[in-house]
């Protein structure tokens, strides 16, 4: 459904489809269509498919929602609009032919297994009746096939994909230059299109909120990362998850002020990559040796896990901050997600599906490549026997107990669970078991 009549547009129009950009300025699909053509519409389309799995007050869709809301305004005082729809994008596109006159359609690549499938539908769908559809690369700073082996294959394991990618940089600095699309906005369609109310698309409020990014931070970004109970971290993860800061202002910022947010951000784009090349790996083991793993079954111990009863105070402490918060110190999540894995012998699948509804900063890309990191399957050279001890992460990194004291405020009352099991007891366990599987799997 489109929640406007665009039907009095008759001239020959372009449309810029915003997805994952949500920004009028340093976004290179809109700036080529502007560029290329003399006149622009503004569109962003729920999608069904998507919001299918999604509540009605997801904080994620409010944050689209309202970031949309200020786009508009923006284009508003210029005397323009965006064109707000929602429904099967396949239908959405079939109507807005049928209404207007398009002549291409611009928009950025999303590098996802079903964004990748959608793009070639709609693609066949607009060449189909004349209409072209160009694809542009923002979301990352090398995009896959960019960056590959002598042999033409792509990186599985980080280190060197990391050192090929600075090399790139260096060579190919203008990947960081801002685009000034915010120049040439006159060239958006003059057209005043009423923003729907979030009660007509479907939507209620949501309870969290994204915090703005923490600029300020970055020079101490490496010093204060580690500790859960300062606030060190940087926010760009749901900025750079829908694009409303570009990735080449982030990489930038942080080539100039703190290297090591700039492997963070290729770690990011390791991700992005290892997803493209091998899409079955969302739902599979990266190493196919690890299927022969005999997962506990046990949603009891799957319960307390999500609810930060397990009687560690880091662990509980991070999945409360979750469940309150949309947010969790990457820390800690490292330590959430090895707990539930080795500690637990649950299946990585589940702490990554129960991530996938809580972390307002998710992107399935970062999501399965930490998840399987943390449960030994995925890319790394030191897999199955890393298990992380809770109680020495949390001597190492909330000394004072200052996180745990904000988020399990019971904490050393009568109140707070004995640990559901010893953390030597769970070690031996798990280093037993994948040895076990691992070599009669062999």
């Amino acid at each position: 459904m489109i929640y406007a009549e665009p039907g009095h547009l008759k001239d020959r129009l372009n449309i810029h489809w915003f997805r994952r950009d949500l920004r009028l300025d340093d976004n290179r699909a809109l700036d080529e269509g502007l560029r290329q053509s003399g006149s622009v519409l503004g569109l962003f389309i729920f999608d069904d498919q998507i919001l299918k799995n999604l509540s009605a007050d997801d904080s994620r869709v409010s944050f689209i929602y309202d970031s949309l809301k200020e786009m508009d305004r923006e284009l508003k005082e210029r005397g323009s609009s965006l064109l707000i729809a929602r429904g099967s994008v396949e239908e959405v596109w079939r109507e807005l032919m049928s209404r207007l006159s398009i002549a291409a359609v611009y928009a950025n690549e999303d590098y996802e297994p079903y964004a990748l499938s959608r793009d070639r539908e709609i693609k066949n769908l607009l060449s189909g009746e004349g209409i072209e559809f160009n694809l542009y690369q923002d979301h990352v700073i090398f995009a896959p096939g960019q960056i590959l082996k002598a042999d033409g294959r792509p990186y599985t394991v980080y280190t060197p994909f990391a050192r090929r990618w600075r090399e790139g940089l260096e060579k190919n600095d203008f990947r960081l230059k801002a685009l000034e699309s915010g120049r040439m906005w006159s060239r958006f369609i003059k057209v005043n299109i009423p923003f729907p109310e979030r009660e007509e698309l479907g939507f209620l409020p949501g309870m969290m909120k994204v915090r703005g990014v923490n600029w300020a931070g970055i020079g101490d970004y490496h010093e204060n990362r580690d500790f859960p109970s300062r606030d060190g971290g940087t926010n760009l993860g749901p900025q750079l998850r829908f694009g409303t800061v570009s990735v080449r202002k982030a990489a930038a910022v942080a080539r100039e002020r703190n290297t090591v947010l700039l492997g963070e951000l290729i770690w990011r784009e390791f991700f992005i990559h290892i997803l493209y090349y091998f899409p079955w790996t969302a739902k599979e083991n990266f190493k196919s040796a690890y299927n022969v793993l005999p997962w506990r079954e046990d949603e009891g111990d799957f319960q307390l896990w999500k609810e930060g009863r397990t009687g560690y105070s880091l662990v509980d402490a991070g999945m409360r901050e979750l469940n309150e918060s949309g947010r969790m110190h990457n820390r800690v999540r490292m330590l959430t997600a090895s707990f539930l894995s080795k500690h637990l012998l649950l299946d990585w699948r589940l702490g990554e599906a129960y991530f996938a509804r809580k972390l307002l900063d998710y992107e399935m890309a970062s999501n399965v490549g930490n998840w399987q990191w943390a449960a030994g399957s995925g890319c790394d050279a030191q897999p199955w026997f890393r298990i992380f001890n809770p109680q020495t992460q949390q001597l190492k990194f909330d000394k004072a107990y200052d996180y745990v004291k904000r988020w399990v405020p019971e904490y050393g009352t009568k109140d707070y669970p004995r640990p559901m099991i010893g953390h030597s007891e769970a070690r031996e366990r798990a280093l037993e078991v994948f040895r076990t599987a691992l070599k009669s799997g062999e």
